[in-house]
């Protein structure tokens, strides 16, 4: 596949055009921006709907839940005609999420498939979380594997995903820049 000219923008700017994109009626903030090779993911803040303070946990959720399926019907159009713009402009899907208090709730989103060579022992292990019914499949097994790095390897993967920032830009300021 050939490169595009926003192969090698930043995830800051891509975040600033939806900032920029995005009306300001759609919610209270953009909360997160998160790009890969197939998928955009924008989430937002929206209001706590109010309810009496003799509310219920359950009823408080219940309400939040309510409120996050009444923005996700309003908005579709506004969602749709930005989601059409940025999926020409960037080539990847956009997919669209919010938060209402600590509820963050995501939005139909790209279950990419990854082709992977794995080891014996990588397939063992794998097999093993299969059949002690942790996952399914090999593939919900990487998935959770991966998952499992993700949430523990946090701050490893923050600084990592930083150094390849810096590297897009100076790659988009290299000479080869027009090239490909």
């Amino acid at each position: 596949m050939q490169a595009s000219n926003y192969d090698y923008m930043s995830t800051d700017e891509i975040r600033g055009w939806f900032a920029g994109r995005i009306p300001d009626d759609l919610w209270e903030s953009v909360v997160d921006v998160s790009v890969d090779r197939e998928e955009i993911t924008v989430v937002g803040r929206i209001g706590v709907p109010a309810v009496g303070e003799d509310a219920s946990a359950g009823e408080r959720r219940a309400t939040i839940e309510g409120r996050i399926a009444e923005f996700r019907e309003r908005t579709r159009e506004s969602r749709v005609t930005v989601a059409r713009e940025a999926e020409h402009r960037f080539e990847r899907k956009v997919s669209w999420g919010v938060e209402c208090g600590d509820v963050r709730a995501l939005f139909t989103t790209v279950a990419a498939p990854v082709m992977t060579r794995l080891r014996q022992p990588e397939r063992r292990v794998l097999d093993l979380l299969v059949e002690a019914g942790v996952a399914r499949s090999r593939s919900d097994a990487l998935g959770w594997s991966v998952r499992l790095v993700r949430q523990h390897a946090d701050d490893w993967l923050t600084d990592l995903r930083e150094s390849l920032e810096q590297v897009r830009r100076v790659r988009a300021q290299g000479p080869d820049r027009e090239a490909g």
